[in-house]
C-alpha cells in the first residue's frame, strides 16, 4: 500500500512487550544493543546468529536469552511478536521483511528504514518517564543529539515525580469521584515545580503541596519510596 506523501509514515506508540516472544537476528554489537533494550522491558528474547558477541554469549550461558547458532531461515518468525534484524546482509534483510509482511509481524531492520514497519526512537528514560525523538529514520544522528539534550534537561527527579504521581493516581481513582473532578485534581497535582523540589531535596514542601490538594489521602510511604528511588538513581544524599 502506498504511503500518503503528506502524512508521517510512522504512528507513535508504546508497546508492552513484557513476557512476549521477541526475535533478534544478528549477534554482533548492534544485535547486542537491541537485545539489551528488549530485556530491559521484560521481553522473552531469542537470537539467531552463527556467533554471539561476548556479552550475548554471557546472557545465553546464564539462560537469559535463547540462541539458535545459525543463519536466518524462512519460518523463523513463526509465533514471534516482534523482530529486529541486526544483520548487514541485504539478501537476508529482504527475506526477513517478506516473511514479516506475510505474517503481519512487527519488524525493524537496523539502519534500513525501507524494510521497517516500525522504528526505534531515540529515548531519554527516567524511571517510567520516556521521552522519545524520531526523525522517521531520516537522521538518527539528530534524534540522538536531541535525546542527549532531553537527558540534560530532564534528570532523575522526573522519574521520582512520575512514581509519586502514579501512586497518587491510584488513590484518587479509588475514591470514586466524578471524572471531571478527578481531572482537576490531577492537574493540580502535576505541578512542574515538584521536580524542582525533588532535586533540591525539599520533600517537606512537596508533602505540603500534596496535602493541600488531597488532604489526608496521601498513601503511606509514597514519598519515602520515591525519595529512596531518587537517591539511588541520582546519587543524592538528601
Amino acid at each position: 500500500m502506498a504511503e500518503a506523501k503528506d502524512k508521517p509514515p510512522y504512528f507513535p506508540v508504546c508497546l508492552k512487550i513484557a513476557g512476549r516472544q521477541c526475535l533478534v537476528i544478528g549477534g554482533g554489537r548492534v544485535g547486542e544493543r537491541k537485545v539489551q533494550g528488549l530485556l530491559a522491558h521484560g521481553a522473552l528474547v531469542r537470537v539467531i546468529s552463527p556467533e554471539l558477541s561476548e556479552t550475548l554469549a554471557a546472557l545465553q550461558q546464564a539462560g537469559t536469552i535463547a540462541w539458535l547458532p545459525r543463519l536466518y531461515q524462512e519460518g523463523d518468525l513463526a509465533g514471534v511478536f516482534l523482530v529486529i534484524a541486526a544483520t548487514d546482509d541485504p539478501v537476508a534483510q529482504e527475506r526477513i521483511h517478506a516473511e514479516a509482511e506475510a505474517r503481519n509481524i512487527l519488524l525493524n531492520v537496523a539502519d534500513v528504514p525501507k524494510w521497517c514497519n516500525f522504528i526505534l526512537p531515540a529515548t531519554a528514560q527516567r524511571g517510567d518517564l520516556a521521552i522519545s525523538v524520531s526523525t522517521a529514520g531520516k537522521s538518527p544522528a539528530l534524534a540522538s543529539a536531541l535525546r542527549q539534550a532531553l537527558e540534560a534537561q530532564f534528570g532523575p527527579e522526573y522519574g521520582a515525580l512520575v512514581a509519586i504521581l502514579g501512586a497518587l493516581r491510584e488513590t484518587v481513582l479509588a475514591n470514586g469521584r466524578p471524572q471531571a473532578e478527578n481531572k482537576l485534581i490531577f492537574a493540580r497535582l502535576a505541578d512542574p515545580e515538584m521536580a524542582v523540589w525533588i532535586k533540591a531535596g525539599l520533600w517537606q514542601k512537596l508533602a505540603l503541596h500534596l496535602q493541600e490538594v488531597l488532604g489526608a489521602d496521601i498513601p503511606p510511604g509514597c514519598l519515602e519510596a520515591a525519595r529512596q528511588e531518587y537517591q539511588q538513581s541520582s546519587g543524592a544524599k538528601r
